[in-house]
């Protein structure tokens, strides 16, 4: 008996240090995927004259779609494959058309949120950080 308390003791004090290793390992990845995206995406538009990639054609007034953004950064050699977020294992991008801006909060609905007018990437993941910081505006 006075084991098993001493156990369950024990796993009440590792249990929670051990989730926040975790939630810490993936913003740390994450912070690192918006890194490596928001590079793609700088050098990308760096090799085509200033249009950022999602533009059917580099046409920057064509509708920006997911499909031609992942086939600019990958087919084009940019990055190897669009990562996945962390948070909620997507690796699909929310693409915002001219003029649309930066929703209010996060939907988890896809893993990525992409604003091709400013080259803006960032995380579509609800809630914030353990400094109060929202995942949506990292």
């Amino acid at each position: 008996m006075i084991v098993m308390a001493i156990i369950g003791i024990l796993a009440a004090i590792v249990l929670p240090a051990f989730q926040d290793s975790t939630t810490e390992a993936r913003q740390s990845t994450v912070r690192d995927n918006l890194r490596i995206l928001r590079k793609a995406i700088e050098l990308y538009a760096f090799q085509h004259n200033g249009i950022p990639p999602g533009y059917p054609g580099n046409n920057p007034t064509a509708a920006p779609d997911e499909a031609t953004l992942i086939a600019q950064l990958v087919d084009g050699h940019l990055i190897n494959q669009i990562p996945e977020n962390s948070f909620n294992g997507l690796s699909t991008i929310q693409v915002l058309a001219n003029g649309t801006p930066f929703p209010a909060a996060a939907t988890d609905a896809s893993g990525w949120i992409y604003q091709p007018r400013t080259k803006n990437i960032r995380l579509d993941h609800a809630g914030a950080d353990s400094k109060g910081a929202d995942y949506i505006s990292y």
